[in-house]
């Protein structure tokens, strides 16, 4: 697959037939604020822009089909990918899973945390939409429940989100994650200015090892400090948003 250059290929030893991507600011049809690659239809981008991204990517990545957006609002539903196609909604979820060759489950993001998740057998893929919020609610053991498989037998990428120097919360978020397990104190540290600096790659990582997957890649890029490459929201607030997907490959 061709991707464009600074796209994210996720470094992970997934199965052959699992296809994932990660795009980044570049490649697209949008100006101004959005510029250039914005997938994403809820942010005031030019609707025409909006479409011509979106068969840039089908393009690009030589899709089996177009992906199964989502409706996204910091909760915990999680859908089947393909069943949503069938129906042809746009369903409001988080995160999304999918056993079927040629679906493609995808996330949009620009500072919230996408996990890519996929069986060692290739059989089964999901993407999700993790914000502290979603996080925090139980986003990832929701979605590892859908796809009914024992979290030994999972990997996990995690994209572009805000990075541990740049996230800025008050004690609320703090709070909200140390009520489900103490040893998050481990992912927020004083910050100087008042409140914390949370880990959100260490949260997610912490949530998915308590279901068992210990196999974790990515967690490094951060969306915040990369203006060039990466969209932020806390950064810029009128931004685009970057896409994750994955798919199984059709023979």
């Amino acid at each position: 697959t061709a991707v464009i250059e600074d796209w994210l290929t996720p470094d992970w030893p997934a199965p052959p037939g699992v296809r994932a991507v990660c795009t980044t600011r570049h490649g697209g049809h949008s100006t101004g604020p959005y510029s250039s690659m914005n997938p994403a239809d809820h942010v005031d981008d030019d609707p025409a822009a909006v479409q011509a991204n979106r068969q840039t990517l089908q393009r690009v990545l030589q899709l089996p089909s177009q992906p199964c957006w989502l409706q996204q609002v910091h909760g915990t539903t999680v859908i089947d990918a393909a069943e949503a196609l069938e129906n042809c909604v746009v369903p409001t979820a988080d995160a999304a899973w999918c056993t079927r060759p040629g679906v493609v489950c995808a996330v949009l993001t620009a500072d919230c945390l996408p996990v890519l998740l996929c069986d060692r057998g290739g059989r089964q893929v999901a993407a999700l939409h993790a914000g502290w919020r979603g996080l925090a609610a139980g986003v990832i053991e929701r979605t590892i429940e859908s796809m009914q498989l024992p979290g030994e037998t999972l990997l996990a990428w995690l994209g572009p989100a805000i990075g541990p120097a740049a996230f800025q919360v008050g004690d609320e978020v703090r709070e909200a994650f140390l009520k489900h397990d103490r040893q998050a104190q481990a992912a927020f540290l004083p910050d100087p200015e008042g409140g914390w600096k949370a880990d959100l790659y260490r949260l997610a990582r912490q949530r998915l090892a308590e279901r068992g997957v210990t196999a974790v890649h990515g967690g490094e890029a951060c969306s915040y400090s990369d203006a060039e490459r990466f969209y932020s929201y806390r950064r810029d607030g009128v931004t685009g948003r970057m896409a994750t997907l994955i798919w199984l490959h059709a023979d």
